[in-house]
């Protein structure tokens, strides 16, 4: 007796695609990093370090809320610092002692250093895990040389930081974290492109590829 032949269920065998994560763009991203930090500036220029502190981790806590409410996430690293300003700001408002918010940048620096580092010596590449996405086609040689720079950057950053704080006032200190160090990072990144792209990066962004313009497959 013939069969009727069964046609798959649609909604079944349909995948589930998962919608792409929301990320910020260029100014949103700078405003949600560098914005606490500029209220931090701009309240100690009027007050002192303690109620800079203090505005500084409100306006982290805003930033966050921000980001959260733009994107429905809040990176890993942003949770990290906010945490940090947290503990570090917390000391430094309950002993009256700004020794802590000045070091919670050096903690900051040397723990992405060591993580980095520690990563490469396990076989594991933690930055192209996390910013593998924003470069396309970079090879495994050019992740790892990439990696071991960024390393050395964060610890260099650290011990900076360390420098400043102890040897110069917290004026000095405090317009080098935000000028300093933004435009020390700058050049960095802009020196590594000459090696990725050695290594393979594709500065063209493949979602703008054209499929017509691919040569048909021949016969």
């Amino acid at each position: 007796m013939p069969t009727r032949s069964q046609e798959p269920d649609s909604l079944t065998e349909q995948p589930v695609v998962k919608p792409a994560r929301r990320e910020l763009d260029g100014w949103k991203k700078l405003s949600v990093d560098l914005g606490p930090l500029l209220v931090f500036f701009a309240v100690y220029s009027r007050f002192d370090v303690f109620v800079g502190t203090a505005a500084f981790m409100v306006a982290t806590a805003i930033a966050m809320g921000i980001s959260w409410a733009l994107t429905r996430h809040i990176a890993a690293m942003t949770w990290f610092s906010a945490v940090l300003v947290g503990v570090f700001g917390g000391l430094t408002l309950w002993l009256h002692d700004e020794t802590f918010i000045k070091m919670k940048p050096t903690i900051v620096f040397l723990t992405l250093s060591g993580v980095l580092t520690f990563g490469l010596l396990r076989g594991r590449n933690y930055l192209k895990t996390v910013v593998g996405s924003a470069f396309n086609g970079l090879s495994d040689e050019g992740w790892t040389l990439l990696t071991r720079r960024w390393a050395l950057f964060f610890l260099l950053l650290g011990l900076t930081n360390e420098l400043l704080w102890r040897a110069f006032p917290t004026n000095i200190w405090l317009h080098f974290k935000i000028w300093g160090d933004s435009l020390l990072t700058f050049l960095f990144m802009g020196a590594q492109v000459p090696m990725m792209l050695k290594h393979g990066l594709n500065l063209e962004d493949p979602k703008e590829a054209d499929p017509k313009d691919e040569s048909p497959p021949k016969a």
